[in-house]
């Protein structure tokens, strides 16, 4: 029997519960927003007790972690996000064993993640990650850009184009969060107005989610609230 310790699960009725809390004063239904479990370097054990308490998305940014964990879960009903930088020699395991790609911000990726997504899958899931600022560690197309690009993505076949992600500065002002998150809803909207049908917005970590649920998000990519302290990455163990 698997036995789930305590912290996750208050971890995880504490989230849920700011979640409801966010949804209903924005006058939203909180069963419509999806929770992404960030889970890399997270070990498996942490990983099927959170699933068992309900959970069954989760987010992972290192393709050689992700692909051991899937195989490893392979018997568990579970969604998996990619949420991490792509690199170009990385594309074929993201497209082969992904659900969704939170992350595409180049055009030249979204070309290989559609050439190699099998052709008995699914379309994948996308969302091009916008960089509201300029941050140099962090990548996203600019929102100058932004059209030109939903625009190549939109026309890929076996890539289904559905919204877009933000990584905003770090900030404990609450206006603030909500000043970004608003941002990328405006551009979401830009976008739908000009023919795009897009009903994702990924926005919303562990520090800000309650802020990203009032503008609007759909998905909240959220980990330390969940796991705690994420283990050091080269001390991963499965």
């Amino acid at each position: 029997m698997l036995i789930v310790p305590q912290n996750w699960a208050e971890n995880l009725d504490f989230v849920r519960s700011h979640i409801a809390s966010a949804a209903a004063a924005a006058g939203r239904d909180p069963t419509q927003i999806t929770l992404v479990a960030v889970s890399k370097a997270q070990p498996l054990a942490a990983m099927r007790a959170v699933h068992a308490l309900g959970v069954v998305d989760f987010g992972e940014s290192y393709p050689q972690e992700a692909l051991a964990k899937i195989e490893a879960l392979g018997g568990e009903t579970l969604i998996w996000h990619f949420i991490g930088q792509i690199q170009s020699n990385k594309t074929r395991v993201i497209a082969e064993h992904f659900a969704w790609v939170h992350s595409v911000d180049r055009v030249q990726i979204a070309r290989r993640l559609n050439a190699q997504r099998p052709f008995h899958a699914p379309p994948l899931n996308v969302c091009l990650q916008v960089k509201l600022i300029d941050e140099p560690a962090k990548g996203g197309v600019s929102p100058l850009e932004l059209s030109s690009l939903a625009e190549e993505v939109a026309g890929l076949e076996r890539i289904r184009l559905r919204g877009l992600m933000c990584l905003p500065p770090v900030s404990d002002d609450v206006t603030e969060q909500r000043r970004w998150f608003a941002r990328l809803r405006e551009l979401l909207l830009e976008l739908n107005g000009k023919g795009h049908a897009l009903d994702v917005l990924s926005m919303g970590m562990s520090g800000d989610y309650e802020a990203a649920v009032r503008e609007g998000a759909t998905h909240l990519r959220i980990g330390t609230a969940i796991f705690g302290a994420r283990p050091g990455d080269a001390g991963f163990k499965l």
